[in-house]
C-alpha cells in the first residue's frame, strides 16, 4: 500500500472518529448509558455500543462472557477464546497497538487494559473522541462485576447478568468449602528460567487464598517477582502449582525433585493447570481456581496424614 493511500485512509478515520461522537448525539435520542471504568471515570454511551474494539485477549473473552461477542469488530493478538475470536480482525498485539487500523474499525467503543496497554496510545484513542472503558480485573470478585458493566455498555445485560449471577454462586461454593481450612504453604511458578512467582497483588493470589492456601510470596508487591531457588527452599511451600507456556505440564516442574527435604517434594505435591485458566482475568478463571483448590486439598491431605 502506497504512502498516499495510508494518508487518506488514516485521514478518513480521524475524521471519521472525531466526528462520531457528534453522529451519535444526531441519532434518536436514547437513554444515556454510564459507567465507572477502573480509571475511576465516567464512561458514557447515548446508545448501547454496535462496534466494539477490545485490547487484550481477557476483555475479548469478557465481552463474549457478556453477550456482546457479536459486537466486538477488532482484537489483539492471542485473542483465541472462544473459537469465534479467531474470526475478528486483529488490530496488533496489546502492548503494540495499530492505531490506524483501530480507527479505520469505526468503533464506538474501545475496552482496554489499564496495565497491559501503552497509555499513551489509549489516551490518543480518548483524544480523537473514541469512548474508551479501562477494565483491570485483580480479583475473581471483579470478574462478573466487569461483565455486568460491559453488558450494560453493550446493551446485552440480560445475558451478562445471568452470567454474572452463575460466577458469584460457583465463586461462594469454592469460598464456603475451602477458605476456612487449615492453611497450606503454595508456590505458585510462573516460569523456570528466569525463576517467576506471583505477588500479593495478583489475581492468583486471589486464587489461592480462596482455597484455604498461603502464597509464600504474598508479601512481596511486583505482580510477576522474580525468585531464588533458596528463597523457595527457605520459605519451604507443602506444594508447588506451576503453569508453563501451554496446556501442556511444563518439563521443568520436576527438576524440583532435586530437593528431597523440600515438604512439597517430600509430599509428592507437584501439580500443573493450564494457564489459560488461572492467568487470564476470565470466567475461565474459575475452572482454574476450582482445580487449585482441588491440589492444595490433596498437599493439605498429605501433610495432616503424615
Amino acid at each position: 500500500m502506497g504512502r498516499t493511500v495510508r494518508k487518506l485512509m488514516l485521514g478518513t478515520g480521524l475524521c471519521l472518529a472525531a466526528a462520531w461522537p457528534a453522529l451519535a448525539s444526531a441519532a434518536t435520542p436514547a437513554t444515556t448509558i454510564e459507567v465507572e471504568d477502573d480509571d475511576g471515570r465516567q464512561v458514557i454511551l447515548q446508545e448501547p455500543a454496535r462496534r466494539i474494539v477490545s485490547l487484550a485477549p481477557s476483555l475479548t473473552e469478557l465481552l463474549f462472557a457478556a453477550g456482546a461477542g457479536d459486537r466486538v469488530v477488532g482484537v489483539v493478538e492471542y485473542s483465541d477464546y472462544p473459537p469465534p475470536a479467531l474470526d475478528i480482525p486483529v488490530i496488533g498485539r496489546y502492548d503494540m497497538l495499530d492505531l490506524e487500523g483501530i480507527l479505520a474499525l469505526q468503533p464506538d467503543l474501545v475496552v482496554a487494559w489499564r496495565t497491559g496497554n501503552p497509555r499513551a496510545s489509549v489516551a490518543r484513542l480518548e483524544a480523537l473522541g473514541l469512548a474508551v472503558y479501562v477494565a483491570e480485573p485483580r480479583s475473581l470478585a471483579s470478574i462478573p462485576d466487569h461483565i455486568e458493566k460491559l453488558a450494560r455498555l453493550a446493551g446485552t445485560d440480560r445475558q451478562g447478568s445471568q452470567t454474572a449471577t452463575v460466577l458469584r454462586a460457583e465463586l461462594a461454593e469454592l469460598e464456603a468449602r475451602y477458605t476456612t481450612r487449615s492453611p497450606v504453604a503454595v508456590f505458585y511458578q510462573v516460569w523456570n528460567a528466569p525463576l517467576i512467582s506471583v505477588g500479593g497483588n495478583e489475581l492468583l493470589n486471589d486464587m489461592i487464598s480462596l482455597c484455604g492456601g498461603r502464597n509464600i510470596f504474598a508479601d512481596l508487591e511486583q505482580v510477576a517477582p522474580k525468585v531464588s531457588v533458596e528463597s523457595v527452599l527457605t520459605r519451604n511451600p507443602q506444594v508447588i502449582i506451576a503453569s508453563g507456556m501451554d496446556i501442556h505440564r511444563p518439563e521443568w516442574l520436576d527438576e524440583w525433585q532435586r530437593w528431597p527435604a523440600l515438604e512439597a517434594v517430600s509430599l509428592q505435591q507437584l501439580h500443573f493447570i493450564p494457564p489459560e485458566l488461572v492467568q487470564r482475568h476470565t470466567p475461565r478463571a474459575l475452572q482454574g481456581a476450582r482445580s487449585m483448590c482441588e491440589q492444595i486439598d490433596q498437599a493439605r491431605i498429605a501433610s495432616e496424614i503424615r
